[in-house]
């Protein structure tokens, strides 16, 4: 029994455990001359990411972070909304059509993350026919184009995602038991309360497994805020990654992971409650 298990522990612990505790001691040391983490023990990377500074207190850093849970909150969502309809249609069509639609939804994430983000920078430039059909209806200035903009970030997050949700909620529609379907259609319920009763608590597993899926790395994203963000709309990925690459301030960065990954366990912890609470009390597996 050790010797099946040994193996997977020491990956955890050598690729999991010692990073994080590596991490969690580098964010409460002090910014050396180069960047680099050094005693005494501190919390200023701690004030640092919550604003303050030589100049005083600014609140760009506790915006990136609310900005990061809004663009999450939001991708997740638009997410859910195109995965359900999208899940259900493949999920009643004939056995023989159903791998070759899934394969469809599931190609375009075998592309490298940057390709696929450059892709949409070419769709969204000025002088596109998107850009140019936004700027007839208003919504932009001509021949500003939509890139870059949050709108761009959303899509973006929206498009990468889209597979990790679909795919189990077909897992959760192939295990629907249609006798509940039908037993409410018998009972003259109206299309909502057939799918707020009978489908939607049979496809709620499907739908945690999902936002988990969706939620925590889009909320830790750095290459599509990166390249279609341009700088307006940075979430906190990006304000780590730049302490590292650019700032030269190991310990700010590391605080800001330290904070990610706080941000992540209380969302799971929230998500779990709200599993557990729509499917009456029933523990649901994240």
């Amino acid at each position: 029994m050790l010797f099946t298990v040994a193996p997977g522990a020491l990956c955890i612990f050598v690729f999991l455990v010692l990073p994080s505790v590596y991490l969690v001691g580098m964010a409460f040391l002090t910014n050396g001359p180069y960047g680099l983490p050094t005693l005494p023990l501190s919390l200023q990377s701690f004030r640092e990411l919550a604003g303050f500074g030589f100049l005083g207190w600014s609140p760009g850093n506790l915006y990136t972070l609310i900005r990061s849970v809004w663009q999450t909150l939001l991708a997740t969502a638009l997410v859910i909304l195109l995965a359900y309809p999208a899940a259900y249609y493949i999920s009643t069509r004939p056995a023989r059509w159903r791998p070759l639609m899934l394969l469809v939804i599931v190609v375009p994430s075998w592309t490298n993350q940057v390709i696929r983000s450059v892709g949409w920078m070419n769709i969204f430039a000025p002088g596109t026919p998107v850009s140019d059909f936004a700027a007839l209806l208003g919504l932009t200035a001509p021949q500003m184009g939509l890139f870059p903009s949050q709108f761009a970030v959303i899509v973006g997050l929206v498009y990468n995602f889209l597979p990790f949700m679909v795919l189990p909620l077909y897992a959760a529609f192939e295990r629907l038991d249609t006798e509940q379907v039908e037993a409410a259609k018998d009972l003259f319920a109206s299309p909502m309360a057939v799918f707020r009763h009978a489908v939607f608590p049979q496809t709620l597993p499907g739908l945690m497994a999902g936002t988990v899926l969706v939620a925590i790395p889009a909320f830790g994203m750095y290459v599509v805020t990166e390249l279609l963000g341009g700088g307006k709309a940075t979430m906190i990925g990006n304000l780590v990654a730049r302490q590292f690459a650019q700032a030269s301030n190991w310990p700010l960065g590391a605080a800001g992971a330290i904070i990610m990954i706080a941000v992540t366990l209380i969302g799971l912890k929230v998500l779990r409650d709200l599993g557990r609470r729509l499917s009456g009390d029933r523990e649901v597996v994240l």
